[in-house]
């Protein structure tokens, strides 16, 4: 991709202060690393190691990852702006302790402005190991951990809370929740459904993690395509993004999409496909920050507290009301009501002069 295509691709997807790209032939290192916004704070996202199918596709899927980033970490009032780092490499085959230094060493070039932690291909472990290269890194193992179990607390809230919305009850009993992709979030929001009387089916691309859930929980599980087929009362997307498209909202036969998947609309425009539907969807960003909000928990003055992280994401609840009521009171799309409540608060910073570049 050409340095014009660059540009066009960052204009397309919201503009972005920094996008830098770092290699290291031998160690393996081919890295984009993207910051969205540091009006709130330094830009805080996680690290993914994943297998592109191109270029241009890690690029995309950092670019729309860093712009959520900014809106999640907004809309959840962390002092922190929005940034994302991908890493084109098979997580299974090419994490070594010499790509995780490298990773590190270009995270600390930048000084403060974005501070990586895990995602998709990395772990709490592996940001051990880039610590030692640099400072700006969190979800230690010693202190916030494995943030999946909170990730899964607030979108199971964020379920509570569109069922509140909808039937007027918090309560679960009887519900049926098709998850998609159950891995560490997926299986943790599974536990927590069946522990509320829901009936679960679930689906995954890898049969182990499928095995796992029905052996451990007690879950239906059917083909990794059929899950949107499945009638049911939420549906749940937990794997990749861009699951909700042309080819399968159609499909849909849940009144709520409510999951922890990042980037779950193909485009904006699919937003306003579900909202046409009358279906409600609660906006990703807004439900999956639990993860997000644990770990900005070992940012803060006062060290880390589980007990305090907890708090804070149970809040998701009313977050995702909120969303809920701007939507229905303006008549628009969820995904748009997230939007201008998270910008709302980053051009505000704006005006009064109080933002926190770094």
């Amino acid at each position: 991709m050409g340095a014009m295509g660059v540009f066009e691709a960052v204009v397309r997807h919201g503009g972005h202060e920094q996008v830098v790209f770092a290699t290291d032939a031998r160690r393996g290192l081919r890295m984009i690393i993207a910051v969205h916004d540091t009006t709130l704070g330094p830009a805080l996202g996680g690290c993914r190691i994943w297998s592109y199918a191109s270029e241009e596709a890690a690029l995309t899927d950092v670019l729309r990852l860093s712009r959520a980033m900014t809106l999640k970490n907004s809309i959840h009032g962390l002092p922190l702006g929005g940034g994302k780092a991908v890493v084109l490499a098979d997580p299974t085959r090419d994490k070594t302790p010499e790509l995780l230094a490298a990773i590190g060493e270009a995270v600390d070039r930048l000084g403060g402005r974005y501070i990586t932690a895990e995602d998709v291909g990395t772990t709490s472990d592996d940001m051990r190991l880039i610590r030692n290269a640099t400072a700006y890194v969190a979800g230690l193992p010693e202190t916030s951990g494995d943030p999946s179990p909170f990730t899964a607390l607030g979108v199971f809230r964020g379920i509570q809370a569109c069922s509140q919305s909808l039937w007027g009850t918090t309560q679960l009993e009887g519900r049926r929740v098709a998850i998609q992709g159950v891995g560490s979030v997926g299986f943790h929001l599974a536990r927590h459904l069946v522990q509320a009387g829901a009936q679960v089916v679930v689906t995954d691309i890898r049969p182990e993690k499928v095995r796992r859930a029905v052996e451990e929980l007690g879950v239906q599980a059917v083909e990794p395509d059929a899950i949107f087929d499945v009638e049911c009362d939420v549906f749940a997307p937990c794997a990749l993004g861009a699951v909700l498209n042309d080819e399968t909202i159609p499909r849909l036969r849940a009144p709520i999409v409510a999951g922890s998947a990042n980037n779950q609309l193909a485009e904006p425009r699919h937003g306003d496909l579900l909202h046409e539907r009358g279906l409600l969807y609660a906006p990703d960003y807004v439900i999956n920050g639990g993860g997000v909000i644990n770990v900005a928990e070992e940012l803060g003055p006062g060290g880390y507290s589980a007990q305090r992280a907890r708090a804070k994401v149970e809040r998701i609840y009313d977050r995702v009301l909120e969303v809920i009521e701007l939507s229905r009171s303006r008549n628009v799309p969820t995904y748009r009501a997230a939007d201008e409540i998270a910008l709302r608060r980053i051009e505000t910073a704006r005006a009064e002069g109080r933002g926190a570049r770094v």
